[in-house]
This record gives C-alpha cells, sequence and structure tokens, in this order.
C-alpha cells in the first residue's frame, strides 16, 4: 500500500485512478463509500472497508452496500451530516492527491456507483465521521476544523487505534468513538494552534485497556 503523505512525489500521467485516488492496478484494499440517489437528509451514506483482488472496484461492486452488521461496514453517517463534512473532506483529499503528481476528483452528492477512495484518505475519512456521527449538527464545522489540523500520521494512528477495538458502524458512542466526538466535535479550535493539548491529552488517554466495550 502506498500512503499518500503530504510531501509531492511528481506528476506520474502514466498511473491511471478511479474514485478518489484509488490507484488502478496498485491498490488492493482501500475504502468504498456509497452515496444513495435522492435528496433526504436522513438516507445513510455507507463507507465500507475492503480487501479484495480487484483494482477497479467501481466496475466491479454493485451499489447496494453491505448488510447491517457486516464487519467491513465502518461507517453508516445520514445524509445531513455527511454533506456538511464532505466538502471540506474533499477539498483536503484533492490537495494530497495533487500534491502527489495523482488527479483529482469532483465531489459528488450522490453516484450511481460506490466511490472508491485510497486506503489512507479512507482511514481518514472514517476518523471525520466517526467525530461527528452523534455529534450536535452545530458542532461539525469545528470538528472539521480539528481536524484538518491533525497530520496525517496522526489521523492514520487514531484509525489503527479506533478500529481495533471500536471499529464497526454499529459500535457507536463508547470508547474510541466517543473519544473522537469529545476531542474533535466538542474541542473548541482555536485557529493558529492546531488541535488544543486538552483534545490531544483526551485522545492520547483512552487506551485499549480503558475501553468501554
Amino acid at each position: 500500500m502506498t500512503a499518500i503523505m503530504a510531501k509531492s512525489g511528481g506528476r506520474d500521467s502514466a498511473r491511471k485512478t478511479t474514485g478518489l485516488g484509488w490507484v488502478v492496478g496498485e491498490n488492493r484494499y482501500g475504502f468504498l463509500v456509497y452515496i444513495p440517489a435522492g435528496s433526504g437528509r436522513g438516507d445513510t451514506v455507507t463507507i465500507c472497508e475492503i480487501r479484495s483482488p480487484f483494482s477497479q472496484p467501481d466496475d466491479n461492486q454493485e451499489m447496494v452496500p453491505p448488510a447491517e452488521g457486516d464487519p467491513a461496514v465502518r461507517v453508516r453517517i445520514d445524509r445531513g451530516r455527511w454533506l456538511a463534512l464532505a466538502p471540506g473532506f474533499w477539498n483536503e483529499a484533492n490537495r494530497r492527491l495533487r500534491s502527489n503528481g495523482l488527479p483529482t476528483a469532483r465531489y459528488q452528492k450522490s453516484s450511481a456507483k460506490p466511490i472508491a477512495v485510497h486506503p489512507s484518505l479512507g482511514k481518514e475519512l472514517c476518523i471525520l465521521c466517526w467525530a461527528v456521527e452523534d455529534a450536535l449538527p452545530d458542532d461539525i464545522p469545528n470538528a472539521l476544523l480539528n481536524w484538518e489540523a491533525l497530520a496525517p500520521e496522526e489521523r492514520w494512528w487514531l484509525y489503527t487505534m479506533t478500529v481495533a477495538t471500536t471499529g464497526q458502524a454499529q459500535q457507536r458512542g463508547v470508547g474510541w468513538r466517543r473519544a473522537l466526538r469529545a476531542a474533535l466535535a466538542e474541542n473548541r479550535f482555536v485557529r493558529g494552534e492546531g488541535v488544543p493539548p486538552k483534545a490531544r491529552r483526551e485522545i492520547l488517554a483512552h487506551t485499549q485497556t480503558s475501553l468501554e466495550l
């Protein structure tokens, strides 16, 4: 797996991508985002982590997301919250793709096919969704700002820790999932200071031995 870092890797026009940074022929692991048709704010957007042998998931995957309880499902979030966070995530993802010489992707409010997402970006998207899945709508802009202040490596680490114990969609509101909401959504963002020290302390204080399962 090739991580999308913050530094530029030079443009390589021979590398074909699909979705949001999925490199065809290289990435065999990543994420699929299912955005239902329509405009109902209560509709569910689903994000799955996939480990399959195909190289172009949007050409091989049906639109119907996995059933409730499938361990591959990492996020189920209502469309209202998704619409509040997705444009900001897309901007950050496209900035990173551009800096690594990969094609950018247009933000889509709905899609006839699941949107494939590069594994590194998919992890970061899950962190943001977990932080706001039960947050007050007014806290979502704050969560986005705090998330943007984290380095990519910090987001990947948070994903690893969260998914180890509370990484399935239905495991919301406990352990690391609750800690992410408290640290990112409920902590006031102070521009120019990054994630507030209190938020980082709260995140780091939650070890696996203290999780509520």
